[in-house]
């Protein structure tokens, strides 16, 4: 199989072109065709080294495709099912051995392409919104980076619940994107904590923030009393140390840095959370926005587009 492979973590020349041995599933795992893979700030992450993992890996958590054979004992999913998948490393390749117990089973007239680009970034939005800040109907809701993958479903999964959402973007671009998304208030990032108190008074109830290190202070000023910090990215920079006490000062404001390990515990969490977004998916009610589709050798240029902000909405690698 064609696949990607980091040797040495670094910058993006790490992501090298290879042939590799065909996988075989084992006892709970499927093999599956891989139509599509989803580029993410995780990848970046692990293709740096911030998150390490042992060397030689092929990259990538998220994809979509056909199940080509099963393992020993999997009854949830046959050969010919048309599977999506996230938190689930090697992605970006032709083939892939996953658990069986992480297959989603795509519904029916959903494409891959579409499952690719939603899976990580829904299941991470939808937890979001529905778990480490529950919002409740007219809520004032600060989304970072509100044009970008995550920050455009982060949006409109807001607004399905009620909220009353403001969002920050870089360009007059991204502004229409946002506005598009359901955004009610779209703003810079230059002093944006003040912005965001001249439009709500108080401030937000809570504050979805992918950024970290650029926008964290602002994040915490952009709160209301007993407001919500959910830090669950670092794309400028990991935030530096923080003494408590201003988690005080800020207004007795909470502070969580979560995972979506620690939303999809278990399958029946998974499906949950898979069977909300995909759904949305189907009706309509949520919009993917693919800005990008790069051949699978072009790894490097989608990090490089990734990481330079050129893009907007998802990324794919087209096996």
């Amino acid at each position: 199989m064609r696949a990607i492979v980091v040797n040495t973590p670094g910058g993006s020349a790490a992501l090298e072109p290879a042939e590799l041995p065909d996988p075989v599933p084992g006892p709970g795992e499927v093999l599956v065709d891989v139509a599509a893979s989803g580029v993410n700030f995780i990848d970046v992450y692990h293709r740096e080294g911030r998150y390490p993992l042992p060397v030689p890996f092929v990259p990538g958590s998220e994809g979509a495709g056909t199940v080509a054979a099963v393992g020993e004992g999997v009854t949830d999913v046959v050969v010919g099912d048309r599977v999506g998948w996230a938190q689930v490393l090697g992605s970006y390749a032709t083939k892939i051995v996953i658990p069986a117990e992480k297959a989603i089973v795509l519904p029916a007239g959903l494409s891959p392409d579409l499952a690719a680009a939603v899976l990580l970034q829904g299941l991470t939005a939808h937890y979001l919104t529905h778990s480490t800040y529950a919002i409740r109907q007219g809520d004032h809701v600060l989304v970072h980076a509100a044009a970008g993958g995550m920050g455009l479903l982060l949006t409109q999964i807001a607004k399905l619940r009620g909220a009353r959402v403001i969002g920050t973007v870089s360009t007059s671009e991204k502004e229409k994107l946002a506005r598009q998304a359901g955004a009610d208030e779209v703003i810079g990032y230059e002093n944006f904590a003040d912005e965001v108190k001249k439009i709500t008074g108080a401030g937000v109830d809570v504050v979805y923030d992918g950024v970290g290190a650029a926008t964290f202070d602002g994040s915490l000023a952009s709160l209301r009393p007993r407001g919500m910090l959910a830090l669950y990215g670092g794309a400028s920079g990991a935030v530096p140390p923080l003494d408590p006490q201003r988690l005080n000062t800020a207004g007795s404001v909470f502070l969580t840095r979560p995972s979506l390990t620690h939303y999809i515990a278990d399958r029946d969490e998974l499906l949950w959370r898979a069977g909300d977004v995909l759904g949305w998916v189907a009706s309509g009610a949520l919009k993917v926005h693919v800005s990008q589709r790069y051949p699978l050798a072009e790894a490097r240029r989608a990090h490089d587009d990734l990481e330079a902000r050129r893009t907007t909405g998802k990324l794919l690698l087209i096996p």
